[in-house]
């Protein structure tokens, strides 16, 4: 496997000297992530695969970039341990270091937390064509400023992942899901009252019914407890609701991970609609959406809004974002052509600005790595 690593230092080496783009690639089941047009000769990294070190006493595990990420979910499970962010795959290629470049996190984000609160160190390869360690394998190991998770979510625009650490969980041991009939209000008050209470809250997930109409439409809260058995049975009996049977639950939540669920599948019958990620406050109210968007799929106890509309509503989106402090950025788009190319993401400021291109020139001096994959480059 050194040989796999030492032979992509020398692509980085001669992309560098001869300033080429290169687009690094794990499993490619994230290339369609905001609709931008992807450049550069491919640095596949497929072949750097697997589980270096695993120490479930330790729960943590270092794991090169390529590997499969349903191969060290499965490798994880047979400890009983598990990454409890859940990460979506959006397709059988992931790979860890597609996760972590693309810093996604599934349902239980909220209550959890992210991907980069549980990586603990990188090995990276910068513009330079060097090999870069940064951070370790224990959670109190950074002097300074944390390099390693500034990879998380920068889409291999800093840099190629080669190896990553990083801290595992035990499964719970215990796990319900409640099914509440609601319209989008009422979801969200319950949610808020729910969220200021010692309950065991591990994700949620509210969905319009199909032929709900307009902010008030009818629709489906469902609640995911996850903790000790007794606090996992109490909060049952305290929130009421239907209880679901475990395992049409999973498939419900795996559904969800995976933007699976009939929500999105729904899209396909109307060609052109984006689905837009709104990232919000999680007291914010119902927005008010422009006319003709339906309601929207919401995780992440309100947090995290999911919207489908047509690329004429973006400034609307956006506006109606940034009014209660979150933001707008466009996930999956609907159509190709020049109208793609504007309005992916809110505006940064100058000043933001610069320091994404004064960071990126020091990882990156000859900007060769994923080209146009952030709104700062567009």
């Amino acid at each position: 496997m050194d040989t796999v690593l030492s032979q992509m230092i020398e692509r980085v080496r001669d992309a560098a000297a001869h300033r080429a783009p290169l687009r690094i690639r794990g499993g490619a089941s994230k290339d369609f992530h905001g609709g931008a047009p992807l450049h550069g000769e491919v640095l596949d990294t497929r072949a750097y695969t697997g589980i270096l070190s695993y120490e479930p006493s330790e729960l943590v595990v270092t794991v090169r970039a390529g590997t499969p990420l349903h191969a060290l979910e499965a490798a994880l499970a047979q400890q009983h341990q598990c990454l409890p962010f859940e990460p979506p795959h959006f397709g059988p290629g992931a790979t860890v270091g597609g996760m972590v470049a693309a810093g996604l996190s599934g349902p239980a984000r909220a209550s959890v937390g992210a991907v980069r609160d549980y990586v603990l160190g990188v090995v990276l390869v910068n513009g330079r064509a060097e090999r870069l360690t940064f951070g370790g394998q224990v959670i109190k190991n950074v002097a300074g400023y944390d390099v390693s998770r500034l990879m998380v979510g920068a889409w291999g625009t800093l840099g190629l992942i080669a190896e990553v650490s990083l801290k595992v969980l035990p499964v719970a041991p215990a796990e319900a899901t409640l099914r509440f009939g609601c319209d989008q209000a009422q979801a969200l008050r319950h949610l808020h009252t729910w969220g200021a209470q010692p309950l065991p809250l591990n994700a949620s997930c509210w969905v319009p019914d199909a032929t709900g109409a307009g902010a008030a439409g009818a629709g489906t809260l469902y609640v995911r407890l996850r903790g000790a058995v007794a606090a996992v049975e109490a909060a049952c009996r305290t929130l009421g609701g239907e209880r679901l049977d475990n395992a049409a639950a999973a498939a419900h939540w795996a559904a969800c991970r995976e933007q699976q669920l009939p929500w999105f599948a729904a899209r396909a019958q109307q060609p052109g609609l984006d689905v837009w990620r709104l990232s919000l406050p999680a007291t914010a109210p119902v927005l008010a959406l422009p006319a003709g968007v339906a309601p929207p799929l919401i995780e992440w106890h309100g947090a995290l809004r999911w919207v489908q509309a047509g690329r004429e509503h973006a400034a609307a989106l956006h506006a109606a974002a940034t009014q209660v402090g979150g933001s707008a950025s466009l996930f999956i788009a609907g159509g190709a052509g020049p109208a793609s190319a504007g309005g992916h993401f809110d505006p940064i400021s100058a000043a933001q600005r610069r320091i994404h291109e004064r960071l990126a020139h020091s990882f990156d001096p000859a900007g060769i790595f994923n080209p146009g994959r952030m709104a700062w480059q567009r």
